[in-house]
C-alpha cells in the first residue's frame, strides 16, 4: 500500500472580485446597526420592544396632530414631545445600545472584526452613527407627521407650509440633541459587559438616578446652584439647552442666565463619552 499523499481538487478558487475596503466595512456595520435597533433580520419577538416603542410615540403624534386638525392648536409642539417622550427614549437606547456593542463582545466576534482593515475608530463611528439614527428616526418622524398636519391644515397657503417647516427644522435638531447625548452614555456603558441585562440596567439605572439629584441641588440656598442644578442630570441638561435657545422660563428648572454652560456641557459630554468609547474599543484592539 502506497503513503505518498494525494492532493484533491475540491474547487476552491482566489476572490478575484472588487476590494473595497474600510468604508464598505464601515457602511455594512452602519446598516447592519441600524436593522438591529428595529430587529430586522432578527425573530419576531426582537421586533416586539423597539416597533411598540415607536408605536406609541407615533400614536402619541398622531392624536397631537388630530387635535390641531380639529381645534388650531397643539396638545405639545415639535420640542415638547421629545420632553413628553423622553422615558421611551432612554428605555429604547437601554435595549438597543446593548444589541449593538453588548453581543459582539459576548460572542467574542471583535478579534475578527478588527483583523480586517477595520479600524476601532470606524467600529465606533459606525455604532454611533446607527443608534443616533435610530433614536433620531424614533423621534423625527412622528414630527413629520405632526408637521404634515400643521402643512395641509394651514390656511394661508405656502406661507403656511414655509412657517410650519421653520418650527419643524429646530425640532428636529432638538430631536439630534437627544439622539447624541444618549447614543454617546448609552454605547460607552453597554461596552464594559457583554451581558445586555446588565448593560441595560446600568444605563437605565445612570441616568434614573441623576434624577434625583437635580431636585437636591434645586433646594440649596444658593441661587448659583440652583441655575446649576441641571447640569447634573442628561435629561434636565437638554431640557435647559431648550430653555435657553427658545429662551422659555419653567418652573420646574430654572437656568437664569447660564444657558451656554449647558450648552457647553452637552458638547463636552458627548466628547468625553465619545473620546473613552475609542479608547475602550482601541484597547480591546491590541488585544
Amino acid at each position: 500500500m502506497s503513503e505518498a499523499g494525494v492532493i484533491h481538487d475540491i474547487g476552491y478558487q482566489r476572490y478575484e472580485g472588487p476590494r473595497l475596503g474600510r468604508g464598505a466595512v464601515l457602511g455594512a456595520l452602519y446598516v447592519h446597526g441600524l436593522r438591529a435597533a428595529f430587529g430586522f433580520g432578527r425573530s419576531a419577538k426582537s421586533k416586539i420592544f423597539p416597533w411598540g416603542v415607536a408605536g406609541i410615540i407615533l400614536l402619541v403624534a398622531v392624536i397631537n396632530a388630530g387635535v390641531r386638525s380639529q381645534t388650531g392648536t397643539w396638545l405639545f409642539d415639535y420640542f415638547q414631545i421629545d420632553n413628553n417622550m423622553s422615558l421611551l427614549v432612554i428605555f429604547f437606547a437601554a435595549i438597543v445600545a446593548p444589541e449593538l456593542v453588548s453581543r459582539d463582545l459576548r460572542a467574542g466576534v471583535l478579534p475578527l472584526y478588527f483583523s480586517r482593515p477595520l479600524r476601532a475608530a470606524d467600529y465606533v463611528t459606525a455604532k454611533v452613527a446607527a443608534l443616533v439614527t435610530a433614536l433620531w428616526l424614533l423621534l423625527g418622524v412622528p414630527q413629520f407627521i405632526m408637521f404634515l398636519t400643521g402643512a395641509f391644515t394651514s390656511k394661508t397657503g405656502m406661507k403656511g407650509v414655509w412657517h410650519e417647516l421653520g418650527l419643524l427644522i429646530p425640532g428636529w435638531g432638538y430631536s439630534l440633541l437627544w439622539a447624541l447625548v444618549f447614543a454617546s452614555i448609552s454605547l460607552l456603558i453597554a461596552s464594559f459587559t457583554g451581558k445586555r441585562a446588565f448593560a441595560a440596567g446600568g444605563i437605565v439605572a445612570f441616568v434614573l438616578m441623576t434624577v434625583p439629584v437635580v431636585g437636591v441641588l434645586s433646594l440649596l440656598p444658593s441661587q448659583t446652584a440652583h441655575h446649576l442644578a441641571g447640569l447634573a442630570s442628561p435629561i434636565s441638561l437638554i431640557n435647559g439647552i431648550e430653555f435657553w435657545l427658545r429662551d422659555v422660563q419653567d418652573p420646574g428648572l430654572d437656568i437664569g442666565d447660564l444657558g451656554p454652560i449647558y450648552g457647553i456641557e452637552a458638547v463636552c459630554l458627548i466628547a468625553v463619552c465619545l473620546l473613552l468609547l475609542l479608547a475602550r474599543y482601541r484597547k480591546v484592539a491590541s488585544l
